[in-house]
């Protein structure tokens, strides 16, 4: 197995968060009342409640890096996410260093960056 690491998000509620995140394809490999594991492939984000949270002023964030961006941005329009309010999706473009990026703001204002994996 190959090193990794693993985002630590904050959530407000555990059923929501879970929802939310199984419309884009993540399933739970673990939950209890103080974690919470969900995975879609290769991806991996763990949750830990914070009940007083302002999804407003979180300062939460992370990265996934895909192998196919457009097909998860795909994924995020079709199960109704738009470009303004929260959550939220915004476009993949190309970033000043070069990369494609997009963005997607979950119910808890944590910003989840979503990053095309280059070809080395």
């Amino acid at each position: 197995m190959s090193d990794s690491a693993t985002p630590n998000l904050p959530l407000r509620d555990f059923g929501r968060t879970s929802g939310f995140y199984g419309a884009l394809g993540f399933s739970e490999r673990w939950r209890d009342k103080n974690w919470m594991i969900l995975t879609r492939g290769d991806l991996v984000l763990e949750f830990f409640p914070h009940p007083d949270l302002n999804p407003l002023t979180s300062s939460f964030s992370c990265c996934l890096r895909l192998d196919d961006l457009d097909a998860f941005y795909s994924v995020c329009k079709g199960v109704g996410l738009s470009s303004v309010g929260q959550p939220r999706i915004d476009a993949p473009k190309v970033e000043y260093w070069g990369a494609r990026v997009g963005a997607l703001i979950d119910l808890d204002g944590t910003l989840v960056r979503l990053i095309q994996n280059q070809l080395p």
